[in-house]
């Protein structure tokens, strides 16, 4: 299936999960699986937020930033991963003077005891 994310309207989200600013992001969702391409501006972020019931990938395409998992901060740049296990808790800062842009996949994952 072939997602083109210029032809998903943008949405900008003020305080994204408690965050500062807002983010602009071009959002998939099929109801278990999130994908986005999103832009953080500089001095934006995506709160402080727990995954309970699923994990996270972000992919950095250009910018800078720093993403912090668990109280450990890791600086990203264009071609870093970050990913956050089912779990754990996360944030991401754009710290860097430049939009920071990423691709981000966030699967539910199923429960397995329901079937």
């Amino acid at each position: 299936m072939k997602l083109d994310f210029c032809a998903i309207p943008e949405q900008t989200i003020p305080r994204f999960k408690g965050g500062e600013g807002e983010i602009n992001t071009r959002m998939y969702w099929d109801g278990s699986t999130r994908i986005m391409r999103a832009r953080l501006a500089p001095g934006c972020s995506i709160g402080l937020h727990r995954h309970e019931n699923n994990s996270e990938a972000i992919y950095i395409l250009s910018g800078r930033g720093t993403a912090t998992c668990d109280g450990v901060a890791e600086p990203l740049a264009a071609g870093q991963c970050h990913f956050c296990p089912m779990g754990h808790e996360h944030q991401l800062v754009n710290d860097g003077t430049e939009e920071l842009v990423f691709f981000a996949v966030v699967p539910t994952i199923a429960d397995s005891s329901a079937s």
